[in-house]
């Protein structure tokens, strides 16, 4: 009697002793990541992010997903809202207690920012299938909400189906730039044909360098508008007739047409490190939101990667400025105002820090991110590296 007693407490007491492991592991992962001036409690407000709050208390504020799900006071750390207290105070654990639920509760990015890319902007990788505007109503030069399009590809269409009107504005390509001394063009703009406008400075790069040192990733297109088709190829027309009916931008001649789709982009975000390490060099930022070559805090980046390469929303990288190679003036015997050639030894400088991004829409190759933190600008050419990479 008193051994069958014995075997059943004893997965009991299994149980509490791996209960107490795992609850001392969460205290110590929390102990570690807590920055030393981190405060004792924390009021959540309208327009904070997940991110925000956790760089308040967070060496790491990518870590917030893992650290708080360890932590049984908060169930869902997406559902922190507006007037919920987070606390440090006892024992540097994680606690919560919740306020009001008035508003919505707060995310990991502000969607705000980055609503225009979720809803507007997509890449693909090729264009040369899709269907296309051959003309507008009263051959107008340009067209909006209301007006009609005139699209040819959409044989055996019936009329009410809906698409997306979008516009080819940039062809993605990743440049090898090893062995060479200067950034090359990554992105390259379009024509209103779909073709990349030689004016655009790539001709030279092109000539320069080898086709192998080049990677083509993809075609981004711009959500001009939505339409319904209203005709199709009947009695002998060889276009069928496009409804535009939506209040967007104005639609021209050679923009491409997409199906709608229900919602093709996520909403929440958990931000995690790289699940691939990637080959040095093949990660970089090959655009800047609003056509800049830098970028800060809340500004959005392409980078040269998606889903190929392992990368998924939340993935989250560090931002570097390759280091440059410099020539040794001291061991070359150089001055100052003495000319340069290409027989000089030259010294690699380290790379150098600028900041942490968060990937919030991926592709096949391509991927855009949110720039979360810096240091120093994010520019075109930059590597991107695993958020903890100290070199």
């Amino acid at each position: 009697m008193l051994e069958r007693v014995s075997r059943a407490v004893r997965p009991n007491v299994l149980r509490t002793m791996f209960a107490t492991a795992l609850l001392t592991v969460a205290t110590y992962a929390v102990a570690t990541e807590l920055r030393g001036d981190h405060p004792d409690s924390y009021v959540v407000k309208r327009g904070d992010t997940l991110w925000d709050i956790a760089g308040r208390f967070l060496k790491r504020p990518w870590l917030w997903p893992e650290i708080w799900q360890a932590n049984p006071q908060i169930k869902n750390p997406h559902l922190i809202y507006p007037g919920d207290v987070i606390s440090l105070a006892y024992l540097d654990r994680v606690g919560l207690q919740a306020g009001p639920r008035m508003e919505s509760p707060v995310n990991a990015v502000p969607l705000a920012e980055v609503e225009p890319f979720l809803k507007d902007l997509r890449v693909v990788d090729s264009i040369d299938d899709l269907p296309y505007v051959v003309g507008l109503e009263e051959d107008r030069l340009r067209s909006s909400h209301g007006q009609v399009a005139y699209v040819r590809g959409l044989d055996g269409i019936a009329p009410g189906q809906r698409y997306l009107v979008v516009r080819p504005e940039k062809r993605y390509r990743f440049v090898d730039r090893s062995g060479y001394c200067c950034d090359l063009f990554q992105s390259e703009d379009l024509d209103d044909r779909g073709r990349h406008m030689r004016e655009a400075g790539t001709m030279w790069s092109n000539w320069v360098f080898p086709s192998k040192n080049t990677e083509f990733l993809g075609y981004e297109l711009m959500t001009q508008s939505t339409g319904t088709v209203t005709r199709g190829e009947v009695a002998g027309i060889q276009a069928s007739t496009l409804l535009l009916d939506s209040e967007g931008r104005e639609v021209r001649v050679g923009d491409r047409l997409i199906p709608v789709e229900a919602q093709p982009y996520d909403l929440q975000f958990f931000p995690h490190p790289p699940k691939q390490q990637q080959e040095y060099g093949r990660l970089q930022v090959m655009a800047v939101s609003d056509m800049l070559t830098s970028g800060g805090p809340h500004d959005v980046i392409a980078i040269s990667g998606g889903a190929a390469q392992g990368i998924d929303n939340g993935t989250v990288f560090s931002v570097w400025r390759r280091g440059n190679s410099v020539t040794d003036r001291v061991k070359d015997g150089l001055d100052r105002d003495d000319d340069v050639t290409m027989f000089e030894q030259k010294v690699r400088l380290p790379d150098e820090f600028a900041g942490h991004a968060m990937v919030f829409r991926t592709f096949d190759k391509v991927s855009y991110a949110l720039v979360m933190s810096s240091v120093k600008p994010t520019r075109v050419g930059y590597e991107l590296k695993h958020p903890d990479a100290p070199y």
